[in-house]
């Protein structure tokens, strides 16, 4: 689950209490997993810092996130020393797959287990455990979709050179990739280069919720130096530049022999108007090509947005000619995680809300847009404009949805709960909204349910649970159970019908949040 969505939320209950309903039409309101395009792959996912826990195990050492939650900074003061210690349950995890009929399972290799330096020596004991998972999920029979890069930039390099904010770690990261593609590309046919940079480059260098804390006035606090203005681009400049890196790597010397793919996985936030003022529509629409346009503009075009260029300036990088070149086409497939709606409100408009600034250019020039806290949403047909907005503005991608989920926070915190029938409404509500985007020409490709487990949620700790799969964080043995909407789920895989609720009317738009 991407970190800032729960900085920038504020209702931890907000998914847990959202009823969703999808636009669909009558004659779809049956459907089964045959009915999407042949090879549509369903599954479940995990990020390494998330999921596998034995911290300081076998050689791994810290990445940024664990310098951050020792500090405190996570929403519940918790660590991820432990979390849901797949790194000793890995095969009971695979059966609970295979029992389930996921087609694949999406998880992300940790930099600082597989090379603890950052660069250099490969750590044997990294080494065998990714083997070994790869081995069981292929004996499975269920298809490994591999993460390089999921947040955790080893702690070693960001105080070596500053992380992401140096283009020395352009270099680092593609010895990185190199080593997963040679080490495990002969099995892993679905590479994703970096999760989220659209992202992390805002809670790390805007605002300041997330790792490394930099940040400036007014746009983040108790910061440990940095530049809220120039920064965020200077890292998401770099990450753009590691990926096309890694890409090119790949295709040239890996690609025809392993026969993979390899692409990017962007945050997907849908951004819509507040009312209906042309202002505040403009201000949505800059939203959508900053928030999405940021990297899949160069990615298909070559080139930063148009409206990115002329209000950022020249505190947004260039690209070179080569660079261009390079990053242009540098994607097989695209993958979205995608969970809300914000309600958009010009800065330009005289709203009355509490405003909230958002990126960094909402005060630095002439103001990009406000947001105001609690006009976040969750929205299946969202999705579908997703969609249909990637289609018609960047020459319809191939597309795998690799997080879509909510949550809950049950009370007390770490109860155990089975019956989680608003999660399986939730998930039956987004597959139909995506099953017409297939019919409508989307290129949608596969379906990831964010997450198989319970896991460290990066910035809601284990209060936040978004799993199919629960685990009791109070055991010893972190004990797993199937709640109702793995059973769900599993009875959709093999082969059963979806269906909307009883209780909802198929032909019913939504219900936000707070009504």
């Amino acid at each position: 689950m991407a970190p800032l969505s729960f900085a920038v939320l504020r209702l931890p209950l907000l998914l847990a209490l959202a009823v969703v309903i999808g636009v669909l039409t009558r004659d779809a309101t049956a459907l089964t997993r045959h009915d999407f395009p042949e090879g549509f792959v369903f599954g479940a996912g995990s990020s390494a810092f998330q999921v596998e826990g034995a911290a300081a195990e076998d050689g791994r050492k810290p990445c940024v996130w664990d310098t951050f939650n020792k500090a405190g900074y996570s929403f519940d003061g918790s660590t991820a020393d432990v979390s849901a210690d797949q790194y000793h349950h890995y095969k009971e995890d695979v059966k609970l797959m295979r029992e389930m009929g996921l087609d694949a399972y999406r998880f992300s290799i940790a930099w600082t287990r597989l090379i603890p330096d950052g660069r250099g020596d490969i750590n044997p004991k990294g080494l065998e455990y990714y083997n070994n998972l790869i081995n069981e999920l292929i004996l499975h029979g269920i298809q490994p979709h591999a993460t390089i890069y999921h947040f955790d930039l080893p702690q070693i390099l960001q105080d070596e050179y500053g992380g992401l904010l140096s283009p020395r770690f352009v270099e680092d990261y593609t010895a990185f990739a190199e080593a997963c593609f040679k080490h495990f590309g002969d099995r892993v046919k679905h590479w994703v280069t970096v999760n989220e940079p659209n992202i992390e480059t805002i809670g790390g260098y805007d605002n300041g919720s997330q790792p490394p804390r930099r940040c400036s006035l007014p746009f983040g606090k108790n910061c440990t130096g940095g530049n809220s203005s120039t920064e965020p681009y200077i890292a998401a400049h770099h990450l753009l530049l590691a990926h096309a890196s890694a890409v090119s790597l790949y295709r040239d010397k890996y690609q025809a022999n392993q026969g993979g793919q390899v692409g990017i996985t962007l945050l997907g936030w849908w951004h819509e108007p507040a009312t209906n003022l042309s202002q505040d529509a403009a201000a949505a629409t800059r939203m959508n090509d900053f928030h999405i346009g940021w990297f899949m503009h160069p990615l298909v075009y070559g080139d930063y947005p148009p409206v990115m260029r002329s209000r950022v300036g020249d505190r947004l990088p260039r690209l070179s000619a080569e660079e261009s070149a390079k990053v242009r086409g540098s994607f097989d497939f695209v993958g979205f995680n995608h969970y809300i709606v914000m309600r958009i409100r010009s800065a330009e408009t005289d709203s009355g809300w509490k405003p909230r600034d958002y990126y960094v250019d909402a005060a630095v020039q002439d103001p990009l847009n406000q947001i105001t806290e609690g006009k976040i949403e969750s929205h299946p047909w969202a999705l579908g404009k997703l969609l249909n907005h990637l289609k018609v503005k960047y020459e319809n991608p191939p597309v795998i949805i690799h997080e879509n989920g909510a949550a809950e926070v049950p009370d007390p915190p770490g109860a155990i709960v089975y019956d989680d029938e608003f999660r399986s409404e939730f998930l039956q509500m987004y597959l139909q909204v995506l099953y017409m985007s297939t019919r409508n020409g989307s290129d949608v490709r596969g379906y990831f349910v964010w997450s198989l487990l319970d896991v460290f949620e990066f910035l809601g700790g284990y209060r936040l649970r978004f799993g199919l799969c629960g685990v009791d964080m109070n055991a010893a043995g972190r004990t797993r159970y199937l709640r109702s909407s793995a059973r769900w789920y599993a009875g959709f895989l093999h082969g059963g019908e979806l269906r909307p609720p009883a209780s909802r009317r198929p032909d019913d738009m939504s219900y936000a949040a707070d009504e």
